[in-house]
């Protein structure tokens, strides 16, 4: 089963992926497909002016690609990746714990005291692929709070279920949660 939608000009089917046994989701997955990649940045970058913001910063891993190419389309020199896992090239580390729908148990978010030295009193822009119940944008918040940075703005491709009502977030669209029939939750 697959949910049609139209993102940045492209149309895409998304897969419906089994989250729990009432609850599917349509998966928005940008790794290996550079046209939609380019063309989310672009429109992204349209939603926040730059001179809201210092830097970007999002959470390892499929965001990547994205921050990346809104950091090349907008001639920034430097982009913020909070790490799953603490790496041996990361002095001092601070970390924040993350729940998500679409990783299981806990999941620990790090960043290097280096990349904090650089957040601290700067205006971030947080940016995450797909928004749904906000516990990675949470933790992405305080991740940057605790680096003394000041969120400005928070943006995604999709704004999924009831994120779609938030108004802190600015997204491209909206994509509905999924019963085990394959049709959209009221």
């Amino acid at each position: 089963m697959t949910y049609p939608v139209e993102i940045a000009g492209l149309h895409r089917e998304l897969p419906l992926c089994k989250v729990a046994d009432d609850l599917y989701i349509a998966a928005f997955i940008c790794f290996g497909d550079a046209e939609v990649t380019v063309a989310c940045a672009r429109e992204l970058l349209k939603l926040v002016p730059p001179e809201d913001y210092d830097y970007m910063f999002t959470a390892e891993a499929k965001s990547i690609p994205l921050i990346h190419e809104m950091a090349r389309q907008s001639g920034a020199k430097k982009y913020f990746v909070a790490r799953k896992r603490q790496k041996v090239y990361m002095p001092d580390p601070i970390h924040v714990e993350d729940h998500s729908i679409t990783t299981s148990g806990t999941q620990t978010l790090y960043l290097g005291s280096d990349d904090a030295a650089l957040i601290k009193g700067k205006r971030i822009l947080i940016l995450d692929d797909v928004v749904s119940t906000g516990g990675s944008l949470k933790a992405m918040e305080h991740l940057v709070e605790l680096a003394g940075g000041k969120v400005t703005g928070r943006v995604t491709v999709f704004a999924e279920g009831d994120a779609g009502e938030r108004f802190n977030i600015k997204y491209l669209g909206k994509l509905p949660l999924f019963g085990a029939d394959g049709k959209p939750k009221e």
